[in-house]
């Protein structure tokens, strides 16, 4: 099985566990967590809880007030005194307005005592989300799209926060609120009443459902053509220079924009469909409300009710229809957010590809040898890319390795670094396994200057700076004098909080590389990995480049990936690989006595540079 095919299967099974129920689940232990020292949480979730009933009990005691506030102004009525105080039509009203105000006023406190609790939770999630984005193997971010990501996590979390707020203070207080009236109706009044009214709510609720599942399959499918589009923009935006070499920004708009479209149909059906929806719960709601005065109507005809419970009536009806009118919508929305959590708990199941022995200890550097033995690798089962890799790198050694493309070069680096696991064979630093030694440690004794240094959108300093975060002022200067960019960086305006722009374009690819080799010589690794570092710059640059790096390399363990034979003529070990096996090892010299393979790589180089010579100076 491909791995195109295992990400496909994982993501079939994320999507099947995807259901609302799980997506709860894993929400409940953020709002009433497991873990000692959260009691507070409980605790204002128990006190939010409090004050939510005590403002539907309020709420459904105002009607009897207005009631009695309208019976006292029939003539010859007698009102009992409300609290022993407010008697009277006057009196009564006033009782009304402060219980509307008490309910209001209970409900902002519920609100206030469970802020804290919720944006915890979103907090937590998010930082869960980001942290287990970045333990997630190389191979998973190789294949993932980071405008899709990005969404899944916004929408995620965004869902998450409408779901607490809507969910507990909405439906919940809703269904409350529902039960209470039924009681009354069905006491005070008459079981028709409740006959008519839970009549209405259950057809309702039906066919709210039923078209909310309807629209939710829509919105789901308009959801993906937003995703579509973003990554398309990002991709687009990324690639901004290959867009403008090839003159593709018409294209790439047109790409954009048939996206866009398909979003446009979805977003249309969405709209068509709400409108369907609202219609159709205002004529049931309308028709309920309309039935329960009939009978109220009919009873004060008869005599056996007062005009103060007519209006009564029509005050738990209208009760009952505003936070019914707003039940398509939080369901809808309820509905949205699982999906879209459910789609960021399943990137939450993504299971880490390499991850630590549950006794896994830190690595030890007693002199920095690392050593191959017999690996095999491979990316997938199809495509083997070393076979039996033997290779020992004594401590302070320079050893580079040289090879057509696909020969297996760069997977040295990565397995290096441990972004995979060898399929066999052992890959050991000062003959302790990869395997057995915890990756934070690993990181901490490794520097790497990539072929393409990538900055951070941040200033100069602080990209030095990354390669100890804990380092002072005066070593990073150090550093970067070192690297030979200090003389550049306080000639600009802003010196050291220059920012660099994104991906540090605003610099040149000389400029990074010297940054890079700062961050690097600031890191001050025993190990050091120089993966193609100069061979995406001119001769010029290069030259001043290489004796940077070779003053970085002294008193350390280095391994040199290079494409230009000619920076690597001082290595201590040169290995020429062809097709995941070495076929070459030793010197430069021992390696064109020789007359093979390396000796045939220096000859074609040396005569395509004097052609290139040649062609400058004619």
């Amino acid at each position: 099985m491909t791995m195109a095919e295992t990400l496909s299967e994982q993501k079939n099974a994320g999507q099947k566990k995807g259901s609302g129920m799980r997506t709860i689940r894993k929400v409940l232990p953020y709002l009433w967590p497991r873990e000692k020292g959260y009691a507070w949480v409980k605790w204002r979730v128990v006190i939010a809880l409090g004050f939510l009933i005590f403002s539907k009990i309020i709420s459904v005691a105002t009607p009897f007030f207005y009631k009695g506030a309208v019976d006292a102004m029939a003539p010859g009525a007698t009102v009992e005194p409300v609290f022993f105080l407010l008697t009277g039509a006057v009196g009564l009203t006033i009782a009304y307005g402060i219980a509307r105000l008490m309910n209001v006023g209970f409900q902002q406190l519920r609100d206030a005592v469970f802020a804290r609790v919720g944006q915890r939770a979103l907090r937590r999630l998010a930082l869960e989300t980001f942290r287990h984005i970045h333990a997630l193997s190389l191979r998973y971010h190789i294949t993932r799209k980071t405008g899709g990501l990005s969404r899944i996590i916004e929408r995620g979390v965004k869902g998450v926060e409408f779901l607490l707020r809507f969910m507990l203070f909405s439906i919940g207080p809703l269904i409350l609120e529902l039960l209470f009236i039924a009681l009354i109706l069905f006491f005070v009044f008459d079981v028709w009443y409740l006959a008519i009214v839970v009549g209405t709510i259950a057809i309702y609720f039906w066919f709210t459902f039923k078209v909310t599942e309807w629209r939710v399959k829509i919105r789901k499918d308009m959801n993906d053509q937003d995703t579509n589009a973003n990554q398309k923009a990002i991709d687009s935006l990324l690639n901004f220079e290959t867009v403008k070499y090839f003159g593709a920004e018409e294209r790439e708009a047109l790409r954009y924009d048939d996206s866009m479209r398909q979003y446009e149909a979805l977003a249309l059906k969405t709209s068509y469909s709400l409108a369907y929806l609202n219609f159709g719960q205002s004529v049931l709601i309308t028709a309920g409300l309309v039935g329960v005065m009939v009978l109220a109507a009919m009873g004060v005809q008869r005599g056996d009710m007062t005009v103060g419970d007519f209006v009564m009536v029509n005050a738990y009806m209208i009760q009952i229809t505003m936070p019914l009118n707003f039940l398509g919508t939080v369901y809808r929305e309820i509905r949205q957010s699982l999906v879209d959590m459910g789609e960021m708990f399943d990137l939450l199941e993504q299971p880490a590809e390499v991850v630590d022995k549950p006794d896994a200890k830190d690595l030890v550097i007693t002199g920095g040898e690392v050593s191959f033995e017999t690996v095999d690798f491979s990316y997938d089962a199809e495509r083997a890319i070393l076979f039996a890799f033997d290779l020992t790198i004594k401590a302070g050694q320079t050893v580079a390795i040289v090879g057509p493309s696909g020969s297996g070069k760069s997977t040295i680096g990565r397995l290096l670094f441990r972004f995979y696991d060898v399929n066999a064979g052992a890959l050991r630093i000062d003959g302790q396994d990869l395997r057995d030694i915890t990756q934070a440690s690993l990181h901490n004794q490794i520097g790497i200057v990539p072929q393409d240094t990538v900055l951070f959108n941040d200033t100069i300093g602080y990209n030095i700076f990354y390669g100890r975060a804990d380092a002072s002022l005066d070593e990073m200067i150090a550093a970067a004098k070192a690297a030979k960019i200090h003389d550049f960086v306080m000639g600009l305006p802003d010196g050291y909080e220059t920012t660099v722009g994104e991906r540090g374009l605003k610099l040149s690819g000389g400029e990074k590389q010297r940054v890079g080799i700062a961050r690097t010589l600031l890191k001050n690794p025993p190990i050091l990995l120089l993966d193609e570092a100069t061979s995406a710059l001119d001769t010029e640059t290069e030259r001043d480049i290489q004796e940077s790096l070779r003053e970085m390399g002294h008193g350390r363990t280095v391994i040199t990936i290079a494409h230009r034979l000619s920076t690597i003529v001082d290595a201590d070990v040169i290995v020429v690989l062809e097709a995941g096996k070495i076929s070459e090892k030793g010197t430069h010299d021992e390696l064109l006595k020789r007359e093979g393979r390396y000796a045939h790589m220096w000859h074609r180089q040396q005569a395509d540079e004097e052609t290139d010579e040649a062609i400058v100076a004619a």
